[in-house]
This record gives C-alpha cells, sequence and structure tokens, in this order.
C-alpha cells in the first residue's frame, strides 16, 4: 500500500510459533490438527492402496482408509499479539525425510501416542531428543479410552520426568487445546531458564 510504514506494520503484526504434531502411522495427527484449527486445515490425504500391503502396519488399525503423505497444516489465533501454526508430520516411516524440512523453525512439538501401537511412538522421540526441539507426549484415547495412566506410559516409552505425558481425544477441541497450553507452558518455561 502506498504510504504506508513498513516499520509500524511490522511492530502490528502478530508473533507466530511453529509447532508440529508428529507421531507413528495411524496415531491420529490428521485429526488433532483438524480438530483444534480455527480454520479448514490443509491436508495432503490420499486414499490406501494395494501399494502400501505389506509395507504399512495396520495392526490395530484396520478401518484405515487415507494417509497423510506431505503434512497437515492448521491455525490458532491466540491473540493479537500470537498466533500458532500447526504441522502434522506424515507417520508413515518412508516419508520421515520430510520430517528435517518440517522442523525447521518450530519451537516444540507434540508427540502423539496411541498405546495399542507404543512401539511407533519412539522415532519421533528420538527425532525431537536429538535436535533438541521441547516436546509433550500426548496419548490419543481410541474409542475415548485410557487404559493406562499417564505414569505407565512414560516408563513404557523411557520419558524424563521433565517430558509432560497427557491423556487426550484427538477428535475433541477441547482436549487438543489443553495438549497445546502444556507445550506452550513448557517452551515458556524453557525460554524463562535461558
Amino acid at each position: 500500500m502506498a504510504g504506508s510504514d513498513p516499520a509500524a506494520e511490522a511492530a502490528t503484526a502478530p508473533d507466530t510459533v511453529k509447532i508440529l504434531i508428529a507421531g507413528g502411522f495411524g496415531v491420529g495427527k490428521t485429526t488433532m490438527v483438524g480438530s483444534v484449527s480455527e480454520i479448514a486445515p490443509l491436508r495432503t490425504e490420499e486414499p490406501l492402496t494395494a501399494a502400501g500391503l505389506g509395507v504399512d502396519d495396520l495392526a490395530g488399525i484396520e478401518e484405515k482408509r487415507a494417509t497423510t503423505v506431505a503434512l497437515d497444516f492448521g491455525r490458532i489465533t491466540i491473540g493479537d499479539d500470537l498466533v500458532l501454526y500447526l504441522f502434522g508430520t506424515p507417520g508413515q516411516q518412508r516419508f520421515w525425510f520430510m520430517w528435517n524440512d518440517l522442523a525447521v523453525g518450530a519451537l516444540g512439538a507434540v508427540v502423539l501416542v496411541d498405546v495399542r501401537r507404543s512401539e511407533s511412538s519412539f522415532a519421533a522421540i528420538d527425532f525431537f531428543e536429538r535436535r533438541g526441539i521441547p516436546f509433550v507426549v500426548a496419548v490419543n484415547g481410541f474409542h475415548g479410552r485410557h487404559p493406562y495412566p499417564p505414569e505407565d506410559v512414560r516408563d513404557a516409552l523411557a520419558l524424563p520426568e521433565d517430558v509432560p505425558v497427557l491423556l487426550c481425544d484427538a477428535r475433541e477441541r477441547r482436549s487438543c487445546r489443553d495438549v497445546l497450553i502444556a507445550l506452550v507452558d513448557r517452551l515458556i518455561a524453557a525460554a524463562a531458564r535461558a
């Protein structure tokens, strides 16, 4: 716009925070981004095909019909001065090469866990630990059930005490919001210590 002051515009632009939603194949990442985003989420889902037979492990998620092949994207405006951008990662191992690019600029992450298939969580936990990206673990309660308390999940995943482990339902906005609040609290505490 002619005559506009770029410095004034920059001063009023909100701060943005990039957060990754990661985890294994079929844990609910796309569902979480969709349930909490204030905008219609960008999804790169494609139908599962015969090409994935013998490659994609559908044990426990036999009803799954589509998969994320690049990313999911959503947005949450916290206030006039803060916007969260959510990037859901693909869960299948053959798409993990994209995680490095998605992680650029991320301040934190949510590792979504399905306790029926907890072994699929280790790669995501390792990814963020190796890169020093703060994260929280959110245990997605499929069919509304949480068969294990957070401390049992912490022990099974060998997580340090400072990593929050929360129970959630990826279908419910409030539940996902609470997970993101726990992550933002962790990021604020880390910034205060630094």
